[in-house]
């Protein structure tokens, strides 16, 4: 892969977090490519860093051994380039805005012109779904509906990346699998690449082409399987034998099955 086709490389990549009670090695020898378009899924135990290797991507960290370049920049350079968006969690809304004010913010802020900012705005309440809500307030929303705003937020500036921490990890199980294959559509349309990070087996595997396993701390990681699902996400593919696969494939990596046994499934 030349740097223009790879969103992400990140190559022995480590990070160390001093404390009162001595260094703690968060990452170490982290070697990864995430190819421009393409949907990868970071998975693990607790506390084993995928949350910080998203923040290093995000430059919202900096890492202490290694090389890690975005689209072959600096995290520092995408960042101000705006070559990525990111989602928490928390949608993280402001409580005072509109879905519109609050998906218009990132514009706001880098001095787009209204009637452009008012263009991506509607582009990005019809992708989402939420042309009937645009001019409701975050505490008129459910959970799942403020979590369409913060994609719509993190996608309004056509990234081509999109960073994403646990996004659906506090919805019902309902609400997480229909955002699940909203996002696999919008990431399809968008031509985004996607690094997300959870604690889910079967939604890393429903997502993603590939799921990245981590192990315990210090994170480094230990297989990756591929799904080979393509671009097609939708209900069937939960009931096939081939998600299963993937599933105990990934099941299985993440208690120390060799990464091509994983990948024979």
């Amino acid at each position: 892969m030349t740097q223009t086709q790879t969103a992400v490389r990140a190559a022995g990549v480590g990070k160390t977090f001093p404390t009162q009670a001595g260094d703690v090695v968060a990452l170490t020898g982290v070697d990864l490519e995430v190819a421009a378009g393409e949907f990868v899924s970071l998975i693990g135990p607790s506390g084993c860093g995928k949350s910080t290797l998203l923040r290093l991507i995000a430059d919202l960290d900096e890492v202490t051994a290694g090389d890690l370049q975005i689209f072959g920049k600096t995290p520092e350079r995408a960042r101000i380039d705006q070559d990525y968006g990111i989602a928490f969690q928390q949608a993280g809304l402001l409580p005072w805005r509109t879905v519109a004010g609050n998906i218009a913010l990132p514009l706001e802020l880098h001095k787009v012109a209204k009637p452009e900012r008012d263009a991506r705005v509607r582009e990005l309440v019809e992708l989402v779904g939420l042309t009937e809500f645009v001019e409701r307030y975050p505490d008129q929303l459910s959970g799942g509906m403020q979590q369409r705003v913060a994609i719509a937020r993190a996608l309004a500036e056509n990234p081509r990346l999109l960073l994403m921490d646990e996004p659906f990890g506090a919805l019902d199980e309902m609400t997480r699998e229909y955002l699940q294959a909203e996002l696999a559509r919008i990431a399809a349309e968008t031509a985004a690449a996607v690094v997300f990070v959870t604690h889910s087996i079967p939604e890393a595997v429903f997502l993603s082409d590939r799921v990245v396993v981590m192990s315990p701390r210090p994170g480094r990681i230990t297989a990756v399987v591929e799904t080979g699902f393509g671009d097609e996400r939708d209900e069937g593919l939960r009931e096939s034998t081939a998600y299963f696969d993937k599933v105990t494939a990934v099941r299985e990596a993440l208690h120390g099955t060799p990464v091509e046994r994983a990948n024979e499934r």
